[in-house]
């Protein structure tokens, strides 16, 4: 058999190159714990990972939305908590105005209250999210009400608010509209809304006032109170939901979690082990290599 020297240094050049290759592979699992760092160590785990991380990153968007939505159910909750209690204290004063025991004097002092009720009852229509936009503004970034020249109330919100993505294919109305939350109240005289019914009120306390105004001003506030609850209501089966969504980004965390781990983490203690019998032949190779190069063909030969 022909022997070059060519021949006797190449093979053992390459497997030292080989054996060195995969003890730094090794090495950089042990001190990453990672098992996949580039495409080349495997092509099909690398591509699940990237899909995991992918899914992450939306669920994390998504997981961002239902927070902001979750504030801002519980901001409108907030506000409409208000109004049923103000509603609740306009609804007694009625009762209390349709008492025979209440005189001239008594009727005025309870028309400048119900007036103070309407007036704060703008205030909660007009309030601000915690982006500073109309709570019950819709899509118009001014004031979801307005007051008229001749003291009436207005509706100046923009429709409904465009509902914010929670997952693939799903959304939620994270608000309510003004126009939604405080009108399409089915009154004694038809469609109104609390302003209307409260400024009626007020009006029927005057000196004035028509006859039956406290009595259907009671019936009116009766609908409005229920409006409000049904509201309410609704804004509280919307946070559940957003409860179940958060709960299922939890859990596909994990899920993903899971995967990833068995993909991509690398078995420490195995990786050592490895390690340790790579360096051991790659030492043996290389003693065996220098032993190898004081020799010449000639010793091959004798």
């Amino acid at each position: 058999m022909r022997v070059t020297t060519s021949q006797s240094f190449d093979r053992p050049s390459l497997m030292m190159a080989s054996l060195s290759s995969q003890a730094d592979k090794l090495q950089t699992q042990v001190a990453t714990g990672k098992k996949i760092l580039a495409p080349s160590d495997s092509a099909s785990g690398w591509q699940q990972l990237s899909s995991l991380k992918r899914a992450g990153a939306d669920d994390n968007a998504y997981g961002a939305n239902i927070k902001a939505a979750q504030a801002l159910l519980g901001a409108t909750d907030t506000a409409l908590d208000q109004v049923e209690t103000q509603l609740q204290r306009a609804r007694a004063l009625a009762v209390q105005a349709g008492s025979d025991t209440v005189n001239a004097e008594g009727r005025a002092a309870i028309k400048v209250e119900i007036e103070a009720i309407l007036e704060d009852l703008v205030g909660v229509a007009n309030s601000t999210d915690t982006r500073g936009q109309p709570l019950f503004g819709g899509t118009s970034g001014d004031a979801a009400f307005t007051v008229q020249g001749d003291g009436s109330v207005a509706w100046t919100g923009g429709g409904d608010a465009a509902a914010i993505p929670i997952g693939e294919n799903e959304s939620i109305a994270a608000t309510t509209s003004g126009a939604r939350a405080f009108g399409g109240i089915t009154g004694s005289s038809g469609a109104t809304d609390m302003f209307q019914i409260l400024s009626a009120f007020a009006a029927a306390l005057g000196p004035d006032g028509a006859a039956g105004g406290v009595e259907t001003a009671m019936r009116d506030l009766d609908a409005a109170l229920d409006h409000v609850g049904t509201t309410r209501a609704s804004v509280g089966a919307r946070a559940f939901r957003l409860d179940l969504e958060a709960e299922r980004l939890g859990e596909a965390e994990i899920t993903r979690e899971a995967a990833r781990t068995g993909i991509e983490d690398a078995d420490t203690a195995e990786s050592i082990a490895q390690l340790q019998k790579t360096l051991t032949i790659l030492q043996a190779t290389q003693a065996s290599f220098t032993k190898l190069t004081s020799l010449s063909l000639f010793d091959y030969l004798r």
